[in-house]
């Protein structure tokens, strides 16, 4: 009995230990500076309110979003980043934007991939929480303590405001060479529920067609927070519903590749999750998805024998310099419900966004990759599909919105297409049902487990102290008859 109470103990004690994976990724974009901008003042946006970080405005009280426009900087293949304030006197560091976590992280300690952090002695306004955490991404992984301090964006709402912020101590595999940022802003559902960030916002990723070899010109974007700027799109918004409030999970009906219907069960798409993750670099695909979408570009390609490794990731393909890849490719179009379930909308993205440009050999081949990959974790719309896209992230109506880019262009045409309405015939009412277990669902039953676990070892240790009360005529001889373990 003893023997399985202690196994029993250990087992509680290790699953108190799990912890919550959020997935790495990175992106990249180029803001294109020759957009001529409308400079006229833009009305208050209602479902932006004040909650926290005012608006910048103009004397008439009308909210301008122009101050945000090109606040996003970063390099193909490496990020995009914004520039924050942190702490008292303040300390200026790049953080990356993602909204597929909820972690606000800055490195808090020398790396030798990046060039300064966050020296939390010389904040008079940080406060620690004197808690560990550590979280694992699909790619890297990251240890430190919780504490608080005033931030403040320099390009971004006017006003300070004071953070939960977790401070990176030691790191493997997250922070990478030549990167430009010391931290992260995770834009998913529970940060911005805690420090007040407006509940509309909007991003515009401009590294379409920027190679990751680029040195000059850094690319760019605009993180619009408190609404939208009119701007940067151009056309009309199209605007398909939130599913489900913990990453932007959204519902996808069909993939079309050129015009040919991929003709797989809409829950093939929505496997495990669909979401809508700025931090992600490619168009990530279920395994199924991706092998339909692979097959069927190379029936459509214009190029015969092409090697299985460039849809694998493995190697890059490469042309004589000058001369364009992408007429041999053809459109990947994804379609997505629309608010009206009946419905449904179109977005389209060019083989400019996919076959993407990553280096030059000898000044004489210019070499590109495959910017769709496929995913264990679910459908992933990742920067492959929204640097062609205004993405406007609406939290009070529960929604997000995707307009045509106005700095997705080639040469003056558009890289990104999108069109609707399209009735939603022959398409299951929902085609999220049967997925497997989300990941809240499963820390319910992770939680169930440790409570069950308590109370099972509470029983055992009651069990074992009865004993030693029998021998010693009735006397307490153990003081301590509580595990105090506290479980988080």
């Amino acid at each position: 009995m003893r023997l399985f109470g202690i196994l029993l103990l250990s087992l509680c004690f290790w699953t108190s230990q799990s912890v919550f994976k959020i997935p790495l990724k990175i992106f990249a974009g180029k803001f294109n500076a020759s957009v001529q901008l409308d400079l006229r003042p833009l009305t208050q946006n209602e479902d932006a309110g004040d909650r926290g970080l005012s608006l910048a405005s103009d004397p008439a009280g009308t909210v301008n979003f122009l101050d945000m426009v090109n606040n996003l900087k970063g390099d193909s293949g490496r990020g995009y980043y914004m520039e924050m304030v942190i702490g008292t006197p303040g300390q200026t560091l790049n953080v990356l934007v993602d909204t597929g976590s909820s972690n606000f992280a800055v490195s808090a300690a020398a790396h030798p991939y990046i060039t300064h952090y966050f020296n939390r002695a010389l904040s008079s306004t940080y406060q620690s929480a004197e808690r560990a955490v550590a979280v694992k991404y699909t790619q890297g992984e990251w240890e430190g303590e919780l504490g608080s301090d005033h931030i403040t964006i320099p390009q971004g709402p006017s006003g300070t405001i004071i953070i939960n912020i977790a401070a990176i101590l030691v790191s493997e595999g997250f922070f990478l060479p030549e990167i430009n940022w010391q931290g992260i802003l995770g834009l998913a559902y529970p940060l911005l529920a805690r420090t007040g960030i407006p509940d509309v916002f909007s991003l515009q990723m401009c590294g379409a067609g920027v190679s990751a070899s680029t040195t000059a010109d850094p690319a760019g974007g605009s993180l619009i927070m408190g609404g939208v700027e009119p701007t940067l799109y151009r056309g009309s918004v199209w605007y398909t519903p939130i599913l489900e409030e913990w990453y932007y999970q959204v519902e996808v009906l069909k993939l079309e590749v050129g015009d040919q219907n991929l003709n797989l069960d809409c829950k093939e798409y929505n496997s495990d999750k669909a979401i809508v993750d700025s931090g992600t670099t490619l168009l990530r695909l279920p395994g199924n998805v991706f092998s339909a979408v692979v097959e069927a570009i190379m029936e459509t390609s214009l190029i015969q024998g092409f090697s299985a490794g460039f849809f694998g990731g493995t190697k890059l393909a490469c042309w004589v310099r000058g001369e364009s890849p992408w007429r041999f490719f053809p459109k990947i179009s994804i379609y997505l419900r629309a608010t009206n379930a009946s419905e449904s909308f179109r977005i389209t993205i060019l083989p400019q966004l996919y076959v993407q440009p990553v280096t030059d050999i000898d000044g004489t081949l210019d070499c590109f990759r495959f910017g769709i990959s496929p995913s264990a974790n679910g459908l992933v719309i990742g920067a492959t599909v929204m640097e062609g896209f205004y993405v406007i992230f609406d939290r009070v109506k529960r929604r997000v919105g995707f307009a045509v880019s106005t700095c997705a262009e080639n040469g003056g045409e558009p890289m990104a297409e999108i069109a609707g309405p399209f009735l939603a015939d022959g398409v299951a009412s929902d085609c999220t049902a049967g997925v497997s277990l989300r990941e809240p669902l499963m820390w319910v039953i992770v939680y169930a487990l440790m409570a069950l676990c308590a109370l099972v070892l509470i029983i055992l240790l009651i069990l074992l102290i009865l004993p030693c009360r029998r021998n010693r005529d009735g006397e307490i001889t153990d003081e301590s008859s509580l595990v105090r373990h506290r479980i988080k």
